[in-house]
């Protein structure tokens, strides 16, 4: 049986408590349960800030944008936005990833991994590969072509930053396709994975939940001691590193059980609001 248990810095109080959303914050059927809207609440009305740090992009977050109090902002896209929730999650800053890195992760990769597919994702929205599968949801502005066409000057949506590139192969393990990605283009971009199959996320050098996190405490004069965070998987890494309290939930991938000192139950249990009401009664 899993049991909760707290890293010694959380005996006092947060100012701030950064979540991941899939696999962390919402439940596998993607719902986000009554008890879990109730803990949030309660830490906002108690002066504790609350971000949804995610790799979704915008669009994406209609999962919470009914639960956000307070500030009302989320990151996005590992780290390459900034989105408020409380304005029909306008984008309000953009750590993109440089078109020419793109192009040259793209050219890494095809060589190191043939038969990778690409997507692009832009401020504006999801491009596929014709053979990228499966797609996301349905995005009427989704256009298809192979990727050096949807990363060129003339693709329709160049005025739209790109804030990353998926990979998925379906033919590699999971984690053995992240470190080969990493050693091809580890050197361009940041290459990281949130999803259960083989489907990598790639970002702008330095871009990462913890670094978008860390400028968004250092605007509100908030130290990592003073943020608990939650993750599940490889691109929670940095983020639950650099805060000061950090939980992995017990659907864990095991890197992330490995690197973090607290544990609290699955996310089908509540197990960020049991933490949150823990830390909110202590």
């Amino acid at each position: 049986m899993v049991t909760v248990t707290h890293p010694p810095v959380t005996r006092c109080r947060p100012r701030l408590i950064a979540t991941d959303l899939d696999g962390t914050l919402l439940r596998d059927d993607k719902s986000v349960s009554a008890r879990t809207v109730a803990a949030l609440a309660a830490a906002e009305r108690a002066g504790v800030e609350v971000f949804f740090v995610t790799g979704r992009p915008a669009r994406w977050m209609h999962v919470v944008s009914d639960h956000v109090h307070g500030h009302g902002l989320a990151i996005c896209a590992n780290g390459a936005a900034v989105v408020d929730l409380h304005s029909g999650r306008r984008i309000v800053q953009v750590r993109e990833l440089p078109v020419d890195a793109a192009r040259e992760v793209v050219a890494a990769l095809r060589e190191a991994v043939p038969g990778s597919t690409f997507a692009v994702e832009r401020t504006g929205g999801m491009h596929y590969e014709p053979h990228y599968s499966p797609l996301f949801e349905d995005d009427p502005g989704a256009s298809v072509a192979p990727v050096e066409k949807l990363l060129s000057e003339d693709c329709g949506h160049a005025a739209e930053p790109v804030l990353k590139l998926l990979v998925r192969h379906g033919r590699w393990e999971p984690d053995a396709f992240l470190e080969l990605a990493r050693a091809a283009a580890g050197h361009l971009a940041e290459v990281t994975r949130s999803s259960p199959s083989s489907l990598l996320e790639i970002s702008g050098l330095g871009v990462s939940k913890a670094s978008t996190l860390a400028r968004c405490c250092a605007e509100r004069g908030i130290n990592p001691e003073e943020v608990v965070a939650f993750g599940d998987m490889p691109n929670d890494l940095e983020m639950l590193d650099w805060a000061g309290a950090s939980y992995a939930m017990a659907n864990a991938h095991p890197d992330v059980l490995a690197a973090t000192t607290g544990r609290t139950l699955s996310n089908n249990e509540d197990g960020v609001a049991t933490v949150i009401e823990e830390l909110l009664a202590s």
